[in-house]
């Protein structure tokens, strides 16, 4: 009987399979492009800006499949009979009528051009504007992006408003690419104030990001910070946008010596932006800045930072300089500093690393007045690789000033008078009163709240039941009432 029972449930089962349905088929490049094209003319028809921030978002993800004759068939059908715009778009895609020819690719939708909306072709612009960018036709490229830049600004619709943000971007990134970067900035602040005037936020806060960028790159940090006191950044802006310019605005306050505002900047940037495997040069670029930021504030960042898979790598030579600071190790710093000079200059923070200088010197006094009740200036050169032992005395006068250590120079024997009570972390009196005013403070804090709970048993319930009591009288009321139980005019008597 066992055998017959398992070929019937193996049979059952068989009937129960359902076949496995088809894996859809991706959509080629040109298919995307005709969707993306529809989605772009139903946010004009509808004044609904979300579809075309739907087509941007996987803007990035399209330009990487496009080639010459995809783009070429796009911008032959898309434009078919509005000639002079085809053929100058044409006439920057390379080898445009050999792929043609060549290739046979899915066709975008046709429309003539009385029915071709600016938004299309603007669409199909930024298409172009990119794919030069990436093929790194950067002389082309910003020959086309002045053009469509000044059609987008002649129109000045707000159906353009999300694509106008995006080509101006572009343009900005081709004279970048190109090292051209300052010649974009006339263009660009024109083009800020025009946005200004036609409260375009989205346009207008990718400017700002612009010109911030411009006048960081040329380390144009008082133009910089006059252009952030001049300008408001709208509060409508996308996140991406804002996590730049808290960016921006972290490196002028770390610039400034406003090191508080500049931590709390990058700190804020940091939620803001995408997650690290989105946009891994972003997360690297605000942390760099912000382990430098945290050094010269006095503190030192966590080491599971360091440890993380998209920082890992970008920050070893960091992770030297806090292992140096740390330390108090002059000799150590100096050599990180040699080591990764490259690419301290590259990120743009090599003359913030400069200024931990002085954090390692106090540090390695500290830990030398924690050492050694008395240590003459000599010794400090020579522990500390000072020049001189004028150096060492002015550097120490300065730490005891500014409260790092507790002591006193000896001008006259040339030493070092540390008070060991205090330097090496004693109770004292000053540190006793300070706990006995913690102490009291979290007494009193119990105290209040012990009081704040007392209240009497069950009053509440007297409450509820005369609400309940109430609430049972004014349903009876009304119940007579409706039912004509109850006159109005019983109380006059036999008027």
């Amino acid at each position: 009987m066992a055998p017959d029972v398992e070929m019937k449930v193996d049979d059952e089962t068989k009937k129960e399979e359902k076949p496995e349905a088809p894996a859809p088929v991706p959509l080629t490049p040109a298919q995307i492009i005709t969707a993306n094209i529809a989605l772009v003319e139903r946010a004009v028809s509808t004044l609904e800006p979300r579809f075309t921030h739907r087509v941007l978002r996987g803007h990035n993800a399209l330009r990487r499949k496009l080639d010459s004759a995809i783009l070429a068939e796009v911008v032959r059908n898309v434009l078919s009979k509005d000639v002079s715009t085809r053929d100058s778009l044409l006439a920057y895609i390379p080898d445009s009528t050999a792929a043609a020819e060549s290739m046979d690719v899915d066709s975008a939708k046709q429309q003539p051009a009385s029915d071709l909306l600016p938004e299309t072709e603007a669409y199909v612009r930024l298409l172009v504007l990119d794919f030069l960018l990436d093929k790194q036709h950067y002389a082309q490229a910003i020959e086309l992006a002045n053009d469509t830049v000044a059609r987008v600004q002649q129109l000045n619709r707000r159906s353009l408003d999300a694509l106008g943000a995006r080509i101006w971007f572009s343009y900005g990134r081709a004279y970048e690419l190109s090292g051209n970067f300052d010649d974009a900035r006339p263009q660009l602040l024109a083009g800020q104030r025009t946005a200004s005037l036609r409260r375009d936020d989205e346009t207008q806060a990718t400017l700002i990001n612009l010109l911030l960028r411009n006048y960081l790159a040329y380390d144009l940090y008082t133009q910089a910070d006059k252009l952030v006191s001049k300008t408001t950044f709208p509060e409508s802006a996308a996140n991406t946008q804002l996590a730049r310019h808290l960016y921006y605005l972290g490196r002028i306050r770390a610039v400034q010596l406003d090191y508080t505002d500049a931590h709390a900047h990058l700190q804020q940037a940091i939620r803001r932006a995408p997650s690290a495997q989105t946009a891994p040069g972003f997360y690297q670029a605000v942390h760099k800045l912000s382990v430098i930021v945290e050094l010269l504030m006095g503190d030192i960042p966590e080491r599971n930072l360091f440890r993380h898979p998209v920082l890992a790598r970008a920050l070893a030579g960091y992770f030297e300089i806090v292992k140096a600071v740390r330390a108090g190790s002059l000799s150590q710093f100096q050599a990180t500093l040699a080591a990764h000079t490259a690419q301290f200059t590259a990120d743009k923070t090599y003359t913030l690393i400069l200024r931990l200088r002085q954090n390692v010197i106090k540090t390695g006094i500290r830990r030398l007045s924690l050492s050694y009740s008395r240590i003459s200036l000599r010794d400090i050169c020579l522990k500390l690789h000072l020049d001189s032992e004028e150096d060492a005395e002015y550097i120490v006068g300065k730490a005891i000033r500014d409260g790092v250590i507790e002591g006193r120079v000896v001008h006259e024997a040339g030493w070092m008078q540390c008070d060991a009570a205090k330097s090496r972390g004693g109770y004292g009196t000053e540190v006793s009163d300070v706990f006995g005013r913690r102490i009291a403070f979290c007494l009193g804090l119990h105290n209040e709240s012990v009081k704040a709970m007392r209240y009497p048993l069950n009053a509440h319930r007297k409450e509820l039941a005369t609400a309940e009591a109430a609430r049972e009288r004014e349903k009876e009321l009304a119940k007579e009432i409706v039912e004509g139980e109850h006159d109005g005019d019983d109380d006059l008597g036999d008027f």
